[in-house]
């Protein structure tokens, strides 16, 4: 596992995004737990975020800390998520984290898929969100 600080290096919370983590990580009762982020193939746009609360951790894993909380990525994610940052947002239709990722060259409206390739997300009635 290997350890990162610098900024284009890392990943990092926002305000609201480290307190959400961190309320969410004291509840999962796992000890010395951080917040997981992967990237997997799907969502309208290509690639879909997926988040968890992990205490185990691979060879290859990236773990930062920021504002108290610890954030891991696994090797493959990593080049999809390098420089990112997770918020928290809570609107009218509830809350969650988003991340605002500097390597997407698209987002889904709907927040949860992304594009890396430079062509703009699908739009219209057969873009479904997922």
């Amino acid at each position: 596992m290997q350890r990162l600080t610098s900024e284009t290096e890392s990943m990092s919370f926002t305000q609201a995004g480290a307190q959400k983590a961190s309320e969410l990580i004291a509840n999962s009762g796992k000890a010395g737990a951080a917040i997981r982020v992967f990237v997997k193939s799907g969502g309208c746009s290509g690639y879909q975020y997926g988040m968890a609360i992990e205490d185990r951790f691979m060879d290859g894993d990236r773990l930062f800390e920021d504002q108290g909380v610890k954030l891991v990525v696994d090797e493959r994610s990593w080049p999809l998520l390098r420089g990112s940052r997770l918020d928290y947002v809570e609107n009218m239709m509830g809350g969650g984290f988003s991340v605002e990722n500097p390597n997407a060259s698209s987002n889904c409206g709907c927040g949860h898929s992304f594009r890396t390739d430079g062509r703009p997300a699908p739009s219209g009635p057969d873009a479904s969100c997922s």
